[in-house]
């Protein structure tokens, strides 16, 4: 074994161990995750929320028992990977030991930490924006039509994933206009490429047309709901923060892409940054969504750094500095306090805007981790409502959002198939069953009303349970208990799924 493969392994071991690590017990899996995992139950072509590659890892997570250490596992292998293809781009670009060693401190000490604790597209997104790069930076190098073919495969696996790598195709296209590589464009391997991803993509497109688009409904809801209060100002800043430790090396790698003579033929790349991040700011895209451009510029940047830095010292200083500046994020940027310590020192936490909610307002702790809390507790009281239920068969379980049916259909021990009319559970209703009865899981700021307007549609109606856990996102959710329908259910259901679908 080289010394190269045992730094690489090494590091790849040191990401596995980091990512359990950086988690403390009590938090449970995050809101997303559960929908996420539930998606695994009904395999199609496409979903109202995402394309379908998350609901096959899903799938698969189900095969291995789906238990939490196996759902982390799977962010934490992309991250692995991703930490790969960084470090074949850098002997790709003629990097040596120490190039290697410098963007693997880079990569594994950056948000991508935190980013691949969470079973969700983003960890597969960077993957493929990361692969995207280096696929197109090995055919720029040797011309050979596989690379592009390999490139095409990788960008239908990446939007079957998340369309938003849609913008990195989006700021590479104008800057390959700007520089000598425009000359790639008359290639006609690039359009039969063009049409390998396009073939890729078309059972999601066919699912989308069945389905009437629904990913445009998902984003005019987003842009109306969450993205109305990204400020662009707070974009671009918190693009900073995501490599903190690695902005002297990405620095470095734009210098080099216009002063390096080797890196001459990749001069795409300094326009490519500037015009995706010019996209996303003008869109109001959340600033997560940019965390899969900056791998490859930390390639290049090692490797810059590597060619013109021949100081021990200073080049020690350099893998050091991501590790040194990684410690306050340590103590920030991960579930690994409990919210009792958070609640009691918010300043660092509320410095860096991590108390800030999508609304736009600060809260008790981030939202990320007030989304990881409750959820058990939720699954046992719909679960003992459920089973003092008189004919479970015809009881609906019925939820106000996608996080609450998700996590009870993951942790109830009662067989429950929890539903609800947000997100992709509008097309998982079993209307086979003549339902007479409800469980009804209701938002706290909503639960006044329940009775009043539920009530009268049944014999009996009560309270049972609400989530105690009041650094939960859920916390006040109630569960009601509702017997014997006065309506017919069904009918009522098939009304509310028209209207949502409309």
């Amino acid at each position: 074994m080289t010394p190269k493969t045992a730094l690489l392994l090494a590091f790849i071991a040191l990401k596995f161990l980091l990512q359990y690590f950086l988690i403390i017990p009590g938090y449970e899996l995050h809101r997303d995750e559960y929908l996420h995992l539930d998606q695994g139950n009904h395999l199609a072509w496409g979903f109202m929320s995402v394309p379908p590659v998350t609901s096959w890892v899903a799938w698969l997570i189900g095969v291995l028992g789906n238990g939490i250490w196996t759902v982390r596992f799977f962010p934490a292998l992309f991250g692995a990977l991703t930490m790969l293809v960084v470090w074949k781009t850098v002997e790709r670009l003629g990097g040596g030991l120490y190039a290697c060693l410098l963007a693997g401190s880079c990569t594994l000490f950056s948000v991508l930490l935190r980013l691949n604790q969470l079973f969700q597209p983003n960890s597969v997104d960077v993957l493929c924006w990361t692969t995207l790069y280096y696929f197109l930076i090995c055919f720029i190098q040797s011309r050979d039509r596989r690379w592009l073919y390999g490139f095409a495969a990788v960008f239908g696996i990446g939007v079957l994933n998340k369309y938003n790598i849609i913008f990195a195709v989006a700021g590479l296209l104008p800057a390959l206009l700007l520089t000598p590589q425009r000359k790639l464009l008359l290639n006609k391997h690039i359009y039969l490429a063009m049409l390998l991803a396009f073939l890729m993509i078309l059972p999601n497109l066919i699912w989308q047309y069945q389905h009437n688009f629904p990913v445009f409904h998902h984003m005019k809801l987003l842009a109306e709901t969450q993205l109305v209060n990204v400020k662009r100002a707070d974009f671009l800043k918190e693009q900073l923060l995501f490599f903190i430790g690695s902005l002297f090396v990405i620095a470095a790698g734009l210098y080099g892409l216009l002063s390096h003579k080797p890196f001459a033929p990749f001069r795409v790349f300094f326009f490519s940054i500037i015009i995706t991040l010019a996209v996303f700011t003008y869109l109001r895209a959340k600033s997560y969504y940019a965390i899969g451009i900056y791998p490859v510029y930390i390639a290049f940047g090692a490797v810059y750094i590597g060619a013109k830095v021949n100081a021990v010292w200073l080049r020690g200083v350099f893998v050091l500095i991501p590790v040194v500046l990684f410690i306050p994020l340590f103590n920030v940027a991960f579930p690994n306090k409990t919210p009792e310590q958070i609640v009691a020192n918010p300043g660092p936490y509320q410095k860096l805007g991590l108390l800030r909610w999508e609304d736009g307002k600060d809260h008790q702790l981030p939202q990320d981790f007030a989304d990881m809390l409750g959820w058990r507790e939720l699954a046992a009281k719909v679960d003992a409502a459920y089973a003092s239920m008189p004919d479970r068969e015809r009881t609906l379980v019925l939820c106000d959002n996608y996080g609450q049916a998700g996590a009870i259909n993951y942790y109830t021990k009662q067989g429950v198939r929890a539903v609800t009319f947000n997100a992709d559970y509008v097309d998982w209703f079993d209307l086979t069953k003549k339902y007479k009865h409800l469980v009804r899981v209701k938002n706290w700021w909503e639960r006044g009303a329940e009775m009043k307007e539920t009530g009268p549609l049944f014999a009996t109606g009560y309270a049972a349970d609400s989530v105690g856990n009041r650094y939960s996102r859920e916390w006040g959710t109630t569960v009601f208990i509702f017997r014997d329908a006065r309506i017919d259910i069904n009918a009522k259901i098939e009304e509310e799924i028209a209207e949502e679908r409309w």
